[in-house]
């Protein structure tokens, strides 16, 4: 029992009695909703926040912040407001984390969760370290009103703050809706759980109360439903799974756009492998045959690592991180093995994004190209292609950073253009002898082009004349040659060569600056 002046409810006078209030009021701030929150998570099969924070930061490291904070008149279950905020270290770098408590109101936000938050916000933004939300709320705070509705767009507008000065990532846990889906889209990296991660503007209760539409969680906002609509970057199997792969992504990133990533395991391999000779007989012989790109990634990258981002949404391309002599690069590759690599309106908004994140953080870009073009039509259209993908060109444009381009095979007619062609400002460009760059594939030229001198003549006649024409074309036409010799490819290179050449180039481009007139761009709100 503490001491106290007079009665169980006064301040404790000696420096004993201040000590042991002190530890029993920390005591409850760790468990807040006591035996009762810790059934419901056992229940649920849940982490508290504070061990989710311990699988996310190096043992031992986490400082929390704000464990004491409540709102006025709250009594003992009301500490910390229903998050846990704080910082430690993750493989040894400053990084800042707040965790929802559920079990605390919800995880809804009040004042007090507000304070803590924009606080912690504003705080990684003085130091430059990465911000990490672990997302488990019911969304705003019902009984606080516009209260909850005023704090939840001040952390909106701390997004803004961090945005571009220091990684921001959030995961995804449980059933969140409304604001606690909000400003996680505003954060760079989107992680959640199979089966257990949930995202939505409203839950299915109140669609039901609103509209009168039945559906379920699973349909209206799973992980893999939100993965494939492009909300969702990674899913994991497990909350421990997901955390590593947060850690893994932050040894891809700087602290902040003032640093640089960290060099790891530089100087590997400085002489062709097996491995690399094993891409000069890769290629299919068959220009139309699929094969998965990422057997080339894991050959051209250091230590076969691949850190692969959204590979749900738009898989006809693929974007994520990798390294090249230690560093890291930022990769966007073609998928042939998924509408033979063609480039959509999805596709295109996927790389946007991905790209405008690597410039931002300073990480060199490396495109893999073998795409037969642009997806037409209406449904192409009708999304807004025009306007959609017209950014991805303009991003790529804007990209300060250094920019390598390797043709693989095909890069047909407008998808040559934003793949990463010399005349949107690539810094090096190579091509395999296998690539194909030419306004559109043989079969497609010859249906063109052949018309006039196949009109009456006989089917077998006229299929003569057209293989002829695709055989000329493929062999003088549809070649990386052409372009090297207008300066378009700085050289065409055996595969086996690619990743000792990638090594050389970025070398090169190390120290490229590129000065630019102060101005404001508002072409590219995505």
């Amino acid at each position: 029992m503490t001491e106290t002046n007079a009665g169980a409810n006064s301040a404790p006078t000696t420096t004993a009695g201040k000590l042991a209030d002190l530890r029993e009021k920390l005591e409850l701030a760790q468990e807040p909703g006591g035996d009762k929150a810790r059934a419901k998570r056992a229940k649920k099969g849940i982490l508290s926040p504070r061990e989710r924070l311990e699988l996310l930061f190096d043992a031992g490291t986490f400082v929390e912040v704000g464990a004491l904070a409540k709102m006025p008149g709250a009594g003992e279950t009301g500490y910390g407001d229903g998050v846990v905020t704080g910082h430690g270290l993750v493989h040894g770098r400053p990084v800042a984390a707040f965790s929802h408590d559920q079990t605390v109101m919800g995880g809804t936000v009040g004042e007090m969760f507000g304070r803590k938050v924009s606080m912690l916000m504003e705080w990684a933004g003085k130091l430059g370290c990465p911000m990490v939300g672990i997302n488990d709320s019911a969304g705003a705070r019902i009984q606080d009103a516009v209260t909850s509705l005023a704090w939840y767009a001040e952390m909106g507008r701390r997004n803004d703050l961090l945005s571009g000065l220091a990684p921001q990532i959030s995961v995804i846990l449980g059933k969140c809706a409304g604001g606690a889906v909000y400003t996680p889209a505003n954060t760079d990296i989107l992680v959640a759980v199979e089966d257990k991660s949930y995202m939505f503007v409203t839950g299915p209760d109140v669609i039901k109360q609103t509209t009168g539409e039945e559906i379920s969680a699973e349909d209206l906002g799973s992980a893999h439903n939100q993965a494939r609509w492009g909300n969702i970057h990674h899913i994991a199997p497990d909350e421990a799974a997901a955390f590593e792969w947060v850690r893994e992504y932050l040894q891809y990133m700087p602290s902040s756009a003032h640093e640089e990533p960290p060099i790891i395991n530089p100087g590997l391999e400085p002489e062709i492998t097996e491995s690399d000779l094993s891409l000069n007989t890769f290629m299919p012989d068959n220009d139309n045959a699929g094969y998965d790109m990422r057997d080339i990634i894991i050959r051209l990258f250091d230590d076969g690592a691949f850190h692969e981002v959204a590979e749900l949404f738009a898989p006809n391309i693929i974007t994520g991180y990798a390294r090249v002599d230690g560093r890291s690069v930022g990769i966007v590759a073609n998928q042939p093995n998924v509408m033979a690599g063609t480039i959509d309106t999805d596709s295109s908004e996927k790389a946007t994004r991905f790209v405008r994140i690597c410039n931002a953080f300073s990480i060199p870009l490396i495109f893999l190209v073998d795409t037969p073009g642009i997806l037409p039509g209406l449904a192409e259209e009708q999304k807004g292609t025009i306007r959609r993908s017209g950014k991805f060109l303009y991003a790529y444009v804007e990209a300060d950073v250094p920019k390598i381009t390797v043709v693989l095979r095909k890069a047909y007619g407008g998808a040559y253009a934003v793949m990463g062609s010399k005349q949107l400002g690539a810094d090096i460009n190579f091509a395999w002898p296998t690539a194909k760059i030419a306004v559109m594939g043989a079969e497609s030229a010859a249906a063109i082009l052949t018309r006039r001198q196949t009109e009456g003549l006989s089917a077998n006649d006229a299929d003569k004349v057209r293989q002829d024409f695709i055989s000329f074309y493929n062999a003088m036409m549809a070649t990386p040659y052409l372009a090297a010799e207008r300066g378009y490819i700085d050289a065409v290179i055996e595969p086996a060569e690619t990743r000792l050449q990638l090594r050389k180039a970025l070398a090169q481009l190390r120290d490229k600056q590129v000065l630019r007139n102060p101005r404001k761009h508002y072409l590219m709100p995505i």
